[in-house]
């Protein structure tokens, strides 16, 4: 199945480039420096295995999800429980029984590997970007455990 970008989003981005180098800068505007998902861990359109031994977190996760800093996810989805969220991006309720903990751990960790064409930053990934400020260079938005705590809240969205 080819990936397919999301229209609505697709054109938002093509239409105000502003806007799409916005969402790339509070994406990049983040702390921790950890190692990019590797190839191996890739299975078709999942990561299989948690990026961490530790469970993850899914009151974290929803503190991380709502939260205007780092992942920003209410910039772009609706999220239930959230008052002002965005309607770019598809909506997050009912996501976890669409999609399994390892189909949500490669799109929250770097959904360019299932879309190519999507404006949603790779929150686990530092390698191979573009236009990232130097203090930024070669760290991820999330870690590992973060990654891990937001993929457990998503999984409670049946």
């Amino acid at each position: 199945m080819a990936p397919r970008p999301f229209s609505r989003l697709h054109r938002t981005a093509c239409a105000r480039p502003a806007f799409a180098r916005l969402l790339a800068t509070l994406a990049l505007a983040a702390l921790p420096a950890h190692a990019d998902l590797l190839p191996a861990q890739i299975s078709a359109d999942s990561v299989p295995r948690p990026l961490t031994a530790t469970p993850g977190d899914a009151a974290h996760g929803r503190a991380l999800l709502l939260a205007r800093e780092n992942a920003n996810c209410i910039l772009c989805h609706a999220i239930p429980e959230a008052r002002f969220s965005g309607n770019l991006a598809p909506p997050l309720d009912g996501v976890g029984a669409r999609l399994s903990a390892a189909q949500l751990r490669l799109r929250v960790a770097d959904n360019r590997q299932v879309h190519p064409s999507t404006i949603m930053p790779s929150y686990f990934r530092s390698e191979g970007l573009t236009g990232v400020a130097a203090q930024y260079r070669g760290k991820t938005v999330l870690t590992a455990q973060e990654v891990e705590d937001v993929v457990a809240y998503l999984q409670t969205l049946k």
